[in-house]
């Protein structure tokens, strides 16, 4: 599958969903309505715990991203609208930038539990 997944600011929840769909084997991106500066710091640890490195990501921007070419659009939630796109499921994560590392880790496994899911409800049809 081809996975695109949209936050607000690009530099956590966004980040680590693609990051963990491309470890699985899925082709994926991430963007945000308003990208960040850079990725936040907890992030790239928590992937690094499961021996995936960000360490060369940087928040990219929505508008710069064909949507078109996605089989599927996932929000992480905050309420992101992007009225030109059609976004196919909102996972509602609390966003946890300024949390502690626990909080990240909270959200990391809850990421890979939802895309673990979609994988088998995608080879299930």
């Amino acid at each position: 599958m081809k996975l695109l997944f949209v936050c607000v600011g690009n530099t956590c929840r966004s980040q680590i969903a693609e990051a963990i769909a491309n470890k699985i084997g899925h082709t994926s991106a991430s963007a945000g309505t308003h990208p960040g500066i850079q990725v936040a710091r907890f992030a790239i640890q928590v992937l690094s715990e499961i021996d995936i490195s960000i360490n060369d990501q940087k928040p990219k921007s929505i508008d710069n991203i064909d949507v078109s070419s996605f089989d599927k659009i996932i929000s992480m939630g905050c309420g992101v609208e992007c009225p030109d796109i059609n976004i196919n499921l909102d996972w509602k994560l609390e966003d946890p930038l300024g949390k502690n590392i626990e909080f990240y880790r909270d959200t990391r496994d809850k990421i890979l539990k939802y895309i673990l899911q979609l994988e088998q409800l995608h080879t299930d049809v």
